[in-house]
C-alpha cells in the first residue's frame, strides 16, 4: 500500500453537489503529493480524512480556476494550523505571482517556506527526484499552458534470501552491501556474490495524470506502459465538436490514448456538469480499453 491515489474531485469547470472540482492526493513511498487544487478541495480533504500538514508537494496542471482556486485557502489553513515545514509548489509560470497577489491583497503573511518551481515553454522531463521517486512533466494541449505529470517509483533494494545468506557464514554487517547489489569479500577472504543470496527488488509502479487536454497522441510517449492513468473525459462522442472547441477530450479519445500507451488501467474524470452520471462515458471507453473506471469523488485506487 505504498502507492495510492485518492480522487478528491471528478468534476469539470462547474462543481456540482455530486462532483467537486479537480484535485487528487497521491501517496507514493510516504511522499504526500496533491495534484491540482480546485475550489472545495479543503472540504474534500476533511471528508476523506486527508491530513493537510502531511502534504509536501503540490503539482498544478494549469491556471484555470477549477484546478487552482482552492490553493490560497489551503495555504491559509496550513498557516492557521501552525505549519512550519516547507511546501513545494510546481506549476505553470505565473503560479507564484497569482498566490503572492492574493496574499498581499488579503494581508496574509505566510510564515512557513514555500518553494515555487515554474514550468514553461512546453517543458518536459524530470521536475522532482529523490531516492525513492521521480516525477516527470510533459505538455498537454489546452487553451492555456497545461502540463501532465507522471510519478514513478524507483527500484528498491534487493530482498535478502536468508537461507542462502546464512549458508555463507559471513557477518550480517555485509547485508546492506549485498541487498544494494554489490558483491563482497569478507575478512577471511570469502567471496559472496549478491545474486546468490538476494532476490530482485519488488516491481516498481507508475501513475500518470493528464488533466485538461484535447485528443493529443503526442503525449503517449510520456505515459508509455504506465500502471494507472488518469485522463480527462469531459464529454462523450455525442459532443465531440464541443470537445474540440473547448480543447477537451471525449471518453473514447481518453481510452484511445490509454490503448496507444498500453496503460494497464484507466481512470476517467473531469466530467461535465451536464451529465447526471458517467454511465455513457464508461460504456464508450470500455469499447476501446478493457480496464476503465469512472469514479465518484473520494474513490481510492492502489497503483
Amino acid at each position: 500500500m505504498s502507492f495510492s491515489v485518492r480522487i478528491l474531485g471528478t468534476g469539470a469547470a462547474i462543481p456540482t453537489l455530486k462532483r467537486n472540482a479537480s484535485s487528487q492526493l497521491v501517496i507514493c513511498q510516504q511522499r504526500h503529493i496533491l495534484i491540482d487544487c480546485g475550489e472545495g478541495t479543503q472540504i474534500q480533504m476533511r471528508k476523506h480524512k486527508v491530513k493537510f500538514q502531511r502534504i509536501q508537494l503540490i503539482l498544478i496542471s494549469h491556471l484555470h480556476g477549477d484546478h487552482v482556486l482552492g490553493l490560497p485557502g489551503l495555504i491559509g489553513t496550513m498557516q492557521l494550523l501552525g505549519r512550519t515545514k516547507p511546501l513545494t509548489i510546481i506549476g505553470p509560470k505565473g503560479i507564484e505571482a497569482l498566490l503572492d497577489t492574493f496574499f498581499k491583497l488579503a494581508g496574509l503573511h505566510v510564515s512557513f517556506p514555500i518553494h515555487f518551481q515554474a514550468l514553461e515553454n512546453k517543458q518536459s522531463g524530470i521536475i522532482y527526484e529523490d531516492k525513492c521517486i521521480e516525477i516527470k512533466t510533459f505538455p498537454l494541449r489546452h487553451r492555456i499552458p497545461t502540463y501532465g505529470f507522471r510519478i514513478n517509483e524507483k527500484p528498491g533494494k534487493r530482498h535478502l534470501n536468508k537461507e542462502a545468506f546464512d549458508k555463507t557464514g559471513v557477518s550480517v554487517s555485509y547485508i546492506e552491501k549485498l541487498t544494494s547489489g554489490q558483491d563482497i569479500v569478507d575478512n577471511q577472504g570469502v567471496v559472496v556474490k549478491y545474486k546468490d543470496v538476494t532476490d530482485p527488488p519488488s516491481p516498481t509502479k507508475s501513475y500518470a495524470y493528464c488533466s485538461d487536454t484535447s485528443y493529443f497522441p503526442e503525449l503517449v510517449e510520456h505515459i508509455k506502459n504506465v500502471d494507472l492513468l488518469y485522463h480527462e473525459a469531459t464529454f462523450t462522442e455525442k459532443l465531440i465538436d464541443r470537445a474540440k472547441e473547448t480543447y477537451h477530450s471525449t471518453a473514447k479519445q481518453a481510452a484511445l490514448i490509454a490503448q496507444q500507451a498500453e496503460a494497464k488501467r484507466l481512470i476517467l474524470g473531469h466530467f461535465s456538469a451536464r451529465y447526471d452520471n458517467a454511465e455513457e462515458h464508461l460504456k464508450e471507453a470500455s469499447e476501446v480499453h478493457s480496464h476503465v473506471f469512472t469514479p465518484e469523488d473520494g474513490a481510492y485506487f492502489l497503483v
